[in-house]
């Protein structure tokens, strides 16, 4: 399943063993082959010696146990020959005279090269040394393996001919334990996919820590990382074998098999090259080591076993909201330290300003909620009271009296001052003043009062001493939605690191974990998370509803927020996000919904860069942000004409 979208297809495959019966262990190994073909995996790794079994012990000193391995390889390779797949498998070899733990790859019967395992355990219950030399014993740099010289060392990568991100390196169980392990300076040397043959033993707590190996390797790499390890019909004479495995891409798990299934199981996920090879290229503490001189390494082509095109199932999750967790627990931990973020910025920057107090906007919206509450908490780091914090709401055209009720009651419940200021006659003499008739809901209409209750902000923070709060989430940023020098502007944006996505699920987990004294707060704050999202800028219908609201005019928010992460955290192509998209709203918007809101972000976002080109300052909190002082720095007067002729050729 080599994807045209950068998608590689790898699978980890434990077989049924029966120990020192190779051609059995051949015969397991081509079961499981045969229950991966209909999901054609570009690459399958097995467990460490699975040829043999890893629990033989003197038996590999046996030329009868060596000679029978060579057989039952070469039965595997016979068996293979119409096999596509990249095969990783484990076996015991001989070369210049001594015995190696190796990991071999295979493709369509032919062997493409073998990796002696570099690290020999040889403590507790290890005993590797008393039968395998380590690579560093090495003398030659090919072996012999039936009538054939291959390529035999620890320096090999593995990359396919017609697209160089395709490329993988191995190494065998203990490998990974070293402080630097093999796969180190395989990823520094090109390789995007570390498979890891293994033979890891169950003790109490052992699980975690390995799965916490993987994860990290494959984060440190910037690569994907597949594990498998021997199964549960290993010998048990001291030992006992769980099966676990792994397939890790950047430090985030995707697929984890169950240990301790004794029949024979396999593991499937897409890996994404694309995603990979961006990380890389931007990542300068991963490039500063590439192409160190004592980095030499072998690089082995070998031809995909089909041509890129798009997959017909997606294997790997892919989250309508990636910018929220969606495990309970870790959200809400992601949640407080989102939050702890925010206001200790707030907190300092207050600090170092020797300022005593702030001014803050309220509308009764999603945005400067959670403003109002980060400021509650920065403030009560620095020991001041709330009432420190002051709030104005400034009811315009199209001001509802459920939002102000709702500014009302959360002001009363979070303990902070509140005054209001009715914009209404302003604006009409500002109107007058433009020769504007002050009824055409026009952007200058709108406008006007977005700027208007800016100006009383600021002024109203210079008569107060204060600082002035920004609210403007990270997906308005991305959208253009916000009044230039209007709601744009002000001191200190807490929430220029937020989508909108998450600014919905940080107030929720506010008010879930409030306790029951704060039982009004938290019944104000579930209901500005139902009221519908709106600037409130043009006047109510005659039944007094909304008159605007904001994901009917430029779309869901939870779309954007998608077409944000995989676009400018991913670098992905329209196309790859569109087809992302689909799988991820498959039973919520129609494919050619989602063409049409891409669209209108891909304007917006090019659009728009004048905007974040002179923001304020505010906290990074996330792996995106869009000041043009850190992660985003793009032309104001570029176009998307490029994006959009991209995304033009996909199919609706």
């Amino acid at each position: 399943m080599y994807s045209e979208y950068g998608w590689v297809r790898v699978a980890v495959a434990v077989p049924e063993v029966t120990v020192a019966q190779p051609l059995a262990n051949a015969e397991f190994m081509l079961a499981c082959l045969e229950d991966l073909a209909p999901a054609e995996p570009d690459l399958v790794v097995f467990p460490e010696l699975c040829l043999t079994g890893y629990t033989c012990g003197d038996l590999f000193h046996q030329n009868t146990l060596r000679r029978s391995t060579l057989s039952a390889l070469e039965h595997l390779l016979a068996a293979t020959a119409d096999c596509q797949a990249v095969l990783a498998v484990g076996l015991p070899l001989t070369a210049g005279g001594q015995l190696f733990n190796c990991a071999m790859a295979v493709q369509a019967g032919r062997v493409l090269g073998v990796v002696p395992k570099s690290v020999i355990p040889n403590y507790r219950e290890f005993y590797e040394g008393r039968w395998f030399a380590a690579a560093a014993k090495v003398r030659e740099d090919t072996v012999q393996v039936g009538d054939r010289q291959v390529p035999f060392g620890t320096d090999l990568v593995f990359a396919a001919d017609s697209d160089p991100r395709f490329s993988f390196g191995l190494e065998i169980c203990e490998d990974l334990w070293a402080p630097i392990p093999p796969s180190t300076r395989l990823a520094l040397g090109g390789a995007a996919i570390l498979l890891n043959l293994s033979a890891s033993h169950e003790l109490v707590g052992k699980s975690a820590y390995r799965e916490e190996l993987v994860r990290q390797q494959s984060a440190r790499c910037l690569a994907a990382y597949a594990y498998c390890s021997a199964g549960p019909l290993e010998s048990t004479t001291d030992l006992v074998f769980g099966g676990h495995g792994m397939i890790a891409e950047n430090g985030t798990i995707l697929q984890q098999s169950p240990r301790f299934r004794r029949g024979r199981h396999t593991l499937i996920a897409d890996v994404d090259l694309e995603f990979l090879q961006h990380e890389r290229m931007q990542n300068h503490a991963f490039n500063s080591q590439v192409g160190e001189p004592d980095l030499m390494i072998r690089r082995l082509p070998f031809k995909p076993g089909r041509q890129p095109a798009p997959p017909e199932k997606l294997y790997r999750s892919v989250p309508a909201l990636p910018f929220v967790p969606s495990n309970p627990s870790r959200r809400r931990q992601r949640s407080q330290e989102i939050i702890a973020i925010q206001s200790h910025g707030l907190a300092t920057r207050l600090h170092r300003a020797g300022v005593e107090k702030a001014v803050l906007g309220l509308s009764g919206g999603l945005d400067s909620t959670l403003a109002l509450l980060v400021a509650r908490e920065a403030f009560a780091h620095l020991r001041r009271p709330p009432t420190n914090i002051r709030c104005f709401t400034m009811p315009g055209f199209g001001t509802s009296q459920r939002t102000l009720e709702q500014v009302r009651r959360l002001t009363r419940e979070t303990g902070v001052e509140l005054a209001e200021i009715d914009i209404r006659s302003a604006c009409e003499q500002h109107f007058r003043d433009l020769g504007h008739d002050g009824t055409t809901g026009d952007t200058t209409f709108e406008n006007a009062q977005a700027r208007e209750r800016m100006q009383i902000l600021m002024d109203k923070a210079n008569m107060l001493g204060a600082l002035v709060i920004g609210t403007g989430d990270l997906s308005e940023l991305a959208l253009g939605w916000t009044t230039y020098n209007g709601d744009h502007m002000s001191m200190y944006n807490v929430n220029a690191g937020v989508p909108k996505t998450l600014v919905s699920w940080l107030i929720r987990d506010f008010a879930d974990t409030l306790d029951p004294d704060n039982a009004g707060l938290r019944k104000v704050l579930m209901d500005i998370l139902d009221t519908p999202i709106s600037p409130e800028l043009l006047p109510p219908d005659q039944d007094g509803n909304v008159g605007q609201q904001t994901e009917a005019l430029i779309g869901p928010y939870q779309l954007h927020d998608f077409f944000l992460y995989h676009m400018v955290r991913c670098g992905f192509t329209p196309q790859k996000v569109l087809f992302m998209a689909a799988i991820a709203f498959a039973d919520q918007y129609k494919r050619s919904e989602i063409k049409q809101w891409l669209e209108v972000f891909a304007t917006r976002f090019f659009a728009h860069q004048f905007k974040r080109s002179c923001l304020p300052d505010g906290p990074k909190v996330g792996t995106i942000a869009l000041s043009p002082r850190g992660d985003w720095r793009m032309p104001s007067d570029v176009r998307a004409d490029t994006w959009l002729a991209e995304l033009a050729e996909a199919e609706s």
